[in-house]
């Protein structure tokens, strides 16, 4: 997959999650529902300066259009791997490995 169908995934995505049809946020970003189809898609490389009103249409900061959201097979890999290494590691650290986790989480 090319940068362009990855950031028009997480565009989608996006828009998707605030509940906003390709008209709505077309209409926030000064753009025709056609043409922010095709960026979703891919089939369009958008400016800089259009990333920049398509994020503030879904009130998002710009480097949010380029974050991977991991998808749900590598999620459930990675707990199944983690799950793993904590099985293997010794008794005796285990309580920093806590305070490790604690911290990642809060």
């Amino acid at each position: 997959m090319d940068a362009c169908q990855q950031v028009g995934q997480r565009l989608r995505h996006l828009r998707r999650v605030r509940g906003y049809t390709q008209e709505h946020l077309a209409e926030r970003a000064e753009i025709s529902p056609k043409y922010l189809s095709s960026i979703e898609r891919g089939a369009e490389n958008p400016t800089l300066n259009l990333l920049s009103r398509l994020a503030q249409g879904l009130q998002v900061d710009l480097y949010e259009l380029f974050q991977e959201e991991p998808d749900a097979g590598q999620s459930a890999r990675l707990r199944r791997k983690l799950r793993g290494l904590v099985a293997e590691i010794r008794v005796e650290e285990l309580p920093r490995l806590v305070r490790v986790l604690e911290a990642l989480v809060h």
